[in-house]
């Protein structure tokens, strides 16, 4: 059964990479519809260049990047919340829960991109190009909810269901989307690859017009260079491969350096990207009865500008 499930693992990550270095025909920015869900969610994620598909220490923030990693937890619960100011005042938050059962582990998990109130403006007589009379909202929301479970100690695979809406005034959209992943360590040191298929779904109406979902396929690779988990000093090397639907492939590195896992550094780079370039984060475990992180990441945009982003994960054993 170990052997079946590592051969299918096998099977599904070469049909991955051969979406990924399929040749692209024409340019595909702004074909799909739902893109706040490209948009990073955690503060380390962003800080590692986005290459965090084969990490399996996410706990509950796994929902959100490959919940093949949910199953690695060895926590029971587990509780994670982040936030960043993005560009134009923009608000956008995040929170995941996972709960380690005997049966595997149930995961939820909410993203909500709050864009503000805005003026609501009628064509103006005379001098006047328009009159305000009062005021919209606009945001999108993301709820998911998630199974992950390892088939073996090396093993684990995870699926996650999520109702999608974007709604500007009394218009909207809205979807349900299918993410999967499987996670893997080879044996080979501490290497493990992963692979994950991200907002799989059928095309949705805004009003009259249909789009298609930012559908993406991941497949990705880390390792640690020097030490592992336990030791006092760890590097850890992390890659990606990307293949969305509404832009051409992408590659981003990433690298953790760590001090008894109370003190992180992070580092990443994007390539093939339009604005984004590098990230910087760190993050900082005090080591209490209870597991604790606060992450803290900052990524340039290029001529949009930067971004900050802070996360607080919290757990039980």
């Amino acid at each position: 059964m170990k052997i079946l499930y590592e051969k299918l693992l096998v099977i599904f990550l070469l049909v991955v990479f051969s979406k990924i270095l399929l040749p692209q025909e024409f340019k595909k920015t702004a074909t799909a519809g739902f893109t706040f869900l490209e948009i990073p969610v955690t503060a380390r994620y962003a800080g590692l260049g986005e290459s965090s598909v084969a990490l399996s220490d996410l706990n509950s923030d796994g929902i959100f990047i490959n919940p093949a990693s949910i199953g690695f937890t060895n926590q029971t619960h587990s509780f994670s919340s982040s936030y960043a100011n993005w560009f134009a005042d923009i608000k956008h938050y995040a929170m995941s829960y996972s709960y380690n059962s005997s049966f595997g582990v149930f995961a939820a998990g909410v993203i909500i991109m709050d864009f503000g109130s805005m003026p609501r403006t009628v064509a103006g007589g005379g001098q006047k190009v328009y009159n305000i009379i009062g005021s919209f909202n606009a945001n999108s929301i993301a709820a998911a909810l998630g199974y992950s479970k390892m088939l073996t100690d090396r093993f684990s695979f995870g699926i996650v269901a999520k109702y999608v809406e974007e709604k500007i005034d009394i218009y909207k959209a809205s979807n349900i989307l299918l993410d999967g992943g499987v996670l893997y360590f080879t044996g080979l040191g501490s290497l493990r690859i992963a692979a994950s298929l991200q907002n799989f779904g059928t095309n949705t109406k805004f009003i009259n017009d249909e789009f298609k979902m930012p559908i993406v396929f991941k497949l990705g690779a880390a390792a640690e260079l020097i030490g592992s988990k336990d030791s006092d000093y760890r590097v850890t090397l992390i890659t990606e491969a990307s293949h969305p639907t509404d832009a051409n492939e992408r590659l981003n590195f990433g690298a953790e350096i760590s001090w008894n896992e109370m003190v992180t550094f992070r580092g990443g780079y994007k390539f093939f990207y339009d604005e984004e370039t590098y990230s910087l984060g760190f993050g900082v475990n005090p080591k209490l009865d209870f597991p604790m992180n606060l992450d803290f990441a900052f990524a340039d945009y290029g001529r949009l500008g930067k971004i900050l982003r802070l996360s607080l994960q919290l757990g039980l054993y």
